[in-house]
């Protein structure tokens, strides 16, 4: 039987291939441990809320169209309905003002009619109607989550 090696027995390729083994199980180590630390956080995304409160309804006069800047739309009120619709433009994302008859897109030239339809432009489709109700407050609760048909309005 051969005794085990001494040090003395331990040569130069030997040792480099012990380095390169000690380390290539290092770096396996470390890619477990940082998979497992990375399975216990949470795959979130975390965005703001869609859902918002515009204001009681006696504070939009009746026939406005009221820009709501920080939300990017539109709050259009005839009579006693609500109706709210997206200032996205459709083609780049751009904010569209209110124009007269309808509604522009100042960076390329879309418009769109009073119901949100592409006039003309480069837009591919018509800007989007979100879901207006009520709270619990009385304040006008509009979920841009919700996207619902250009006839569809909330009554008072």
């Amino acid at each position: 039987m051969k005794p085990p090696p001494t040090n003395s027995d331990l040569t130069r390729r030997g040792f480099i291939a012990l380095a390169f083994g000690w380390i290539a199980g290092g770096f396996a180590g470390l890619a477990a441990v940082g998979g497992a630390v990375r399975f216990l956080v949470p795959n979130v995304l975390y965005e703001p809320d869609q859902r918002f409160k515009a204001g009681r309804p006696d504070e939009f006069p009746d026939g406005s169209i009221t820009f709501i800047e920080d939300q990017r739309v539109f709050l259009l009120r005839r009579g006693n309905t609500f109706r709210c619709l997206s200032a996205v433009c459709t083609h780049l994302g751009c904010t569209v003002n209110h124009a007269g008859e309808g509604f522009h897109c100042p960076c390329h030239g879309s418009t769109f009619d009073t119901q949100g339809k592409v006039t003309s432009g480069p837009a591919p489709r018509a800007l989007t109607w979100f879901l207006v109700t009520m709270s619990k407050d009385q304040r006008l609760l509009v979920d841009k989550g919700q996207i619902v048909k250009a006839d569809q309005y909330f009554v008072v």
